[in-house]
Order: C-alpha cells, then structure tokens, then sequence
C-alpha cells in the first residue's frame, strides 16, 4: 500500500490522502478539498485515481468530489447515512465493508459515529496496520462535536473501537492540529514527559512534513485516551466539582471534549 498525504495549506489545516496499489498504480483519494491537489499529486506518481472516499458529510472532506469525479470518472464511496447529504454518492458503506484498491489494498469501512452521527474511518490491517480517522481522531485529540455530533457517541467510537486496535496502527487523521492538542494534553496532565517531548517536537515542525503517531503513542499523549488518569481527574474534577471523586469514563471524555471545546 503507498500512502502519499497532501497538505491544503489551508485555515483548517487539512489533509488528504492518496492510497494506492503498489502494482496497479490504481488509487483511492480521501477526503478531497482541493481537487486540483489531489489530481496533480496523482499525476505526479503515476497513479490513477479510481475512487473517492468522503469520511463523513462536512464541506472541507468533499468540496473537491464533483472535479475529481469529471477529471477522473472515479466512484463515490461514503457512509450510506451521509450519502443524501454529500450527493454523487455511488456506493453507501456499512461496518464491515471492504474497499479493494487495485490488487493489493484492502480497507475496512469503521463505522465510528461522534464527530457527525454518520462518519466512517477505514483500517488497512497487516505489518504496517493504518487507521485513515477523518475528525474522529487526530494527532493527540479528538474531533469536536459541534456540526450533528454527539460527544457520548464520541466516547463510545474511542472506548469500544479505536482503543482496541493494535497499539502499532499508524494514524492519519483529517487535519494538521497536533501542537495544538498536545498542549491540552499538558494542560490536563501537566506531569505527562511524553506529552511534553511531543509537543516540543510538534511546535517546531513544518505541517507539510507533519509526523505521523501511532495508536500506542497516543494512548500515552492523548488525554481522551488517558480517561483513568489520576492527574486528568483531578484537575479535571477543578473545572466540574460535580462530576464527584470517582466519575466514570464516559463523563471523563465528555468533560474534555466540553472543555476542549472552549480552550
């Protein structure tokens, strides 16, 4: 499987991604915003762009469909429950469906709501396992729930899936917001070395060159995949007295995402 991420250079800090077939040259773009991008980058290495995958409805994972789509002739894949809204959709995903790419890429379709109630994020499992997360997870973070989302939705796509993947999957999310969330992290866990090694790297990168992490390093730098953590707690209990001396997982990563919200 090659993998090549775009950075739009844009206010959103976003990615896209080309995912192709080592012998075919055939590809898969993810989450088109700027068409052209996508189109020149595919040129660029040979590869012929066969489909696209929108991980969920929002404009910034899709403005770039309908150019690609006339450039192309490439077929639309989404969440079956966000198919109406994106339009152009040709095939509606479910959990479990697998995307072929050329000979040697296989993709299973997550269905991992919280984000917008229909989202999809698409695993390659084998050596190199790769999780392709759109705003359900990012680099250090989580995906905000303001545009159809639902924060306890949200927790139970991190708790129930995510978390339970093989702790060597890469992670590509939708966009650049690492130094950003890492320094949530320190603000809930000031104490956390990992986090603050992260976060020095993080503030001096160049978004184009962005370092990837793993799903094992984020459980040690992402404070909504740190929910029993005594020191997250406790400050965490600083801003919400009510949620009492011993609140459950759920309210934990509910009150983050609240307070992320807003920070």
């Amino acid at each position: 499987m090659l993998i090549e991420r775009i950075w739009a250079a844009n206010e959103l800090r976003n990615f896209e991604y080309l995912i192709a077939c080592s012998q075919t040259g055939e590809a898969l773009v993810v989450d088109p915003l700027d068409a052209r991008q996508c189109l020149e980058a595919a040129r660029a290495h040979n590869f012929t762009i066969t489909q696209i995958l929108n991980t969920h409805e929002h404009l910034d994972h899709t403005a770039g469909n309908a150019e690609v789509v006339r450039a192309t002739g490439a077929k639309v894949l989404a969440h079956a429950g966000a198919a109406r809204v994106i339009g152009g959709v040709d095939r509606g995903l479910a959990r479990g469906d697998v995307i072929k790419v050329g000979k040697t890429v296989e993709l299973e379709a997550l269905d991992t709501p919280g984000h917008t109630r229909a989202h999809v994020c698409l695993l390659a499992h084998g050596d190199a396992p790769a999780l392709f997360c759109g705003d359900t997870l990012f680099n250090a973070g989580a995906g905000n729930c303001h545009n159809g989302g639902d924060a306890g939705l949200l927790y139970e796509t991190f708790v129930n899936q995510l978390a339970k993947l093989p702790d060597s999957t890469r992670v590509y999310p939708g966009h650049e917001y690492m130094a950003r969330n890492l320094a949530f992290t320190l603000d809930r866990e000031p104490g956390n070395a990992d986090a603050a090694k992260a976060h020095a790297l993080a503030r001096a990168q160049d978004p184009v060159a962005a370092r990837t992490t793993t799903l094992g390093e984020e459980k040690r730098v992402n404070a909504f995949l740190r929910l029993q953590n005594p020191e997250v707690i406790s400050r965490l209990r600083e801003k919400f007295p009510g949620i009492g001396e011993r609140p459950d997982a759920r309210t934990v990563f509910v009150k983050l995402r609240e307070l992320r919200n807003k920070w």
